[in-house]
C-alpha cells in the first residue's frame, strides 16, 4: 500500500525547511506536490514506526504539523466528527459560564484535570454544573456573544467537506445551548451535547442525564458510520480532551487539535501549529478546492 505524508507549515520556510529534513528520511528521489501556501505532500512506498520517529525527531523544533496515511479510497472522510469546546471554538463554554456565576478559577482547575484524563469527566461535569445553580438563563446568550468564537478555519473545514459530500457531526462534553448555535454558525449538519436544566428562569446546578461524555462520544460516532453505511476508516475525528481520545483512536483518521499531552501520544495526527485547515491537507485537499 502507498502512504502519503502530508507537511502543512506555518510559513513557506519552515514548509521548505520540512521538507529537505524529512527527505534524509526517506529513500530514493522525494518529489513534493504543493497543496497550498504552506502545504505539500509526497507519496511513499512504505510508512514504519521507524520512519514516523524520525519524522518526529527531524520536524521537532518547525512550525509544522504533519500526517503520515495510507493513499486510498477513504482518504477523504465522508464522516467527520468533531469536538467543540478547544477545538471547534477557542474556548471552554463551562468554564465562561462559571465566569459570570463568580466561580471560574475553581471551574477551570475541574475541567482542566478532566480534560487531562485525571478525574472522571461525568463526575467532574456534575460537580462544575453544580457551581452554576441560581445564574439567570440569560447569560447563557450573554456568554455566547461575548466569548464564544469561532478557531481559524472550523469553518472552512465544515463546509470544504460538506461540499463534497461528507456528513459533519458536532458533538460535545458540554452544552447543547452552545452546540447548536456553534452547529449553525460552522456549517454541521447536526450536533450532540449535554442539556443544563433551567426552572423559573435560572440554572438549577444539575444537567439532564445520561451525561454524554467519553463513550457517548464513541458512540455517536459509531451511530453516525451505521447510519451512512460506513466503515470507520472513512471517518475523521477531532478533540482535545481525554472525553475525545475513544472517538479518535476509533476513527480512521484521528487529529488531536491543540490537544493535551494523553490525547496527542494517541492520535494519529496532531495540530500544534496551524489552523483547522491542515485536516484538509491531510485528507489531500488544495487551497483551491476550499469552501467557506
Amino acid at each position: 500500500m502507498a502512504y502519503v505524508l502530508v507537511l502543512v507549515a506555518a510559513d513557506p520556510q519552515a514548509l521548505l525547511t520540512a521538507e529537505r529534513r524529512a527527505e534524509k528520511g526517506l529513500e530514493g528521489p522525494t518529489a513534493w506536490t504543493p497543496l497550498g501556501p504552506a502545504a505539500a505532500q509526497t507519496t511513499l512506498d512504505i510508512a514504519n514506526a521507524t520512519l514516523k520517529q524520525a519524522l518526529a525527531t527531524r520536524l521537532a523544533d518547525l512550525p509544522v504539523d504533519y500526517c503520515l496515511t495510507p493513499d486510498d479510497a477513504d482518504r477523504r472522510k465522508r464522516l467527520l466528527v468533531a469536538d467543540m469546546d478547544s477545538t471547534i471554538i477557542g474556548c471552554e463554554c463551562l468554564d465562561e459560564l462559571a465566569d459570570y456565576a463568580g466561580v471560574k478559577a475553581e471551574v477551570s482547575a475541574i475541567t482542566e484535570r478532566a480534560m487531562r484524563g485525571e478525574i472522571d469527566f461525568e463526575g467532574a461535569l456534575r460537580e462544575r454544573v453544580a457551581m452554576l445553580a441560581n445564574l439567570p438563563a440569560s447569560d447563557l446568550q450573554r456568554c455566547f456573544d461575548a466569548r464564544v468564537r469561532l478557531n481559524s478555519g472550523a469553518r472552512t473545514l465544515v463546509m470544504t467537506m460538506a461540499g463534497q459530500g461528507a456528513r459533519c457531526v458536532l458533538v460535545s462534553g458540554g452544552f447543547d445551548f452552545f452546540t447548536s448555535r456553534v452547529a449553525r454558525a460552522a456549517g454541521f449538519h447536526a450536533d450532540r451535547a449535554n442539556h443544563l436544566i433551567e426552572a423559573n428562569g435560572r440554572l438549577t446546578g444539575q444537567v439532564r442525564e445520561p451525561i454524554l461524555g467519553r463513550e457517548a462520544k464513541l458512540a455517536a460516532l459509531r451511530e453516525e458510520l451505521a447510519s451512512l453505511g460506513l466503515d470507520p476508516s472513512a471517518a475523521l475525528a477531532v478533540g482535545d480532551g481525554a472525553n475525545d481520545l475513544a472517538m479518535i483512536e476509533a476513527a480512521g483518521l484521528g487529529v488531536a487539535y491543540r490537544a493535551k499531552p494523553v490525547v496527542a501520544a494517541r492520535a494519529d495526527a496532531r495540530v500544534d501549529h496551524t489552523d483547522l485547515t491542515t485536516l484538509l491537507y491531510f485528507q489531500g485537499y488544495r487551497a483551491d478546492e476550499f469552501r467557506g
